[in-house]
C-alpha cells in the first residue's frame, strides 16, 4: 500500500488506533466512493470492532491516483444507504 509522507508522519501519529489493514480494505472494496473537486478520492468502509455495539465508518482519502493513502479517520456524519 502506498502512502503519503503526511499520512505516515501526521495521521498515524495523531490516530494510533488506525489499522493499515482497514485502509487496504477500503482500497479493495469500499461501500461508497466519491471524487472530490481537487481530484482526491474518498472511500468508506464499515468497521466493527469487538466490544462495540455499533459499527463505525472509516473514511480513507487517496490521492487522485486512487492508490496512495493520504488521510483516514472515522466519519461520524456518514450514513449508509
Amino acid at each position: 500500500m502506498k502512502t503519503t509522507r503526511y499520512f505516515e508522519e501526521q495521521v498515524l501519529r495523531k490516530r494510533p488506533y488506525l489499522q493499515r489493514e482497514w485502509c487496504r480494505q477500503a482500497l479493495a472494496g469500499a461501500i461508497r466512493k466519491e471524487i472530490q473537486a481537487n481530484g482526491r478520492i474518498r472511500l468508506w468502509i464499515k468497521v466493527q470492532q469487538i466490544g462495540e455495539t455499533r459499527p463505525r465508518f472509516l473514511r480513507v482519502v487517496t490521492l487522485a491516483d486512487g492508490e496512495t493513502v493520504h488521510n483516514a479517520f472515522f466519519d461520524r456524519n456518514f450514513r449508509e444507504g
